[in-house]
């Protein structure tokens, strides 16, 4: 089945925060102490965030849609120069998510694609990001579209009791 790509709207919130829960849980699922603990209303902060997100100038939230229903989104923000992290403007790729029904076919590509179109449009540079390290699959998709290692992110629990 084709897979239409579009900016989001309010009306595709729930399917944001359904979506942007679940990559929550997953992140949680591969560090627990790194990544955010799941709440009990994941789907509803999540909401909340991307519907505030979609009215902001520097955010871009694009949806993947099949057959009339959402399948999956990109979140990305247009970032200036920022001393501490020594970048120039970039544009920084938060989020994306594919439901498992319609992985393997592509859209996470095409999301990727159309969001970089649309960065480059906007005269952004580069578009950074970050994914987790046990996310093979993600870094594979995102390498093979071209991104490159330039960082590593290391993480220390406070509690020495709590290293492995």
């Amino acid at each position: 089945m084709p897979v239409s790509l579009r900016p989001a709207r309010l009306e595709d919130a729930p399917a944001l925060g359904r979506m942007g829960a679940a990559l929550v849980r997953l992140h949680h699922a591969y560090d627990s102490r790194r990544f955010m603990t799941p709440e009990e209303d994941l789907e509803s902060g999540y909401r909340w965030w991307l519907s505030r997100e979609l009215k902001r100038q520097g955010a871009v939230v694009l949806v993947a849609e099949r057959d009339g229903a959402v399948v999956g989104y990109v979140y990305a923000t247009v970032e200036g120069k920022d001393w501490n992290a020594l970048l120039d403007a970039h544009g920084q790729l938060h989020d994306i998510w594919v439901d498992e029904p319609a992985r393997g076919a592509g859209v996470g590509a095409l999301l990727a694609e159309e969001l970089l179109r649309r960065m480059r449009a906007r005269g952004v540079p580069r578009v950074l990001l970050m994914t987790a390290t046990r996310n093979e699959a993600a870094q594979r998709l995102f390498t093979r579209l071209g991104w490159r290692n330039t960082m590593v992110e290391m993480t220390r629990e406070l509690d020495d009791s709590e290293q492995e």
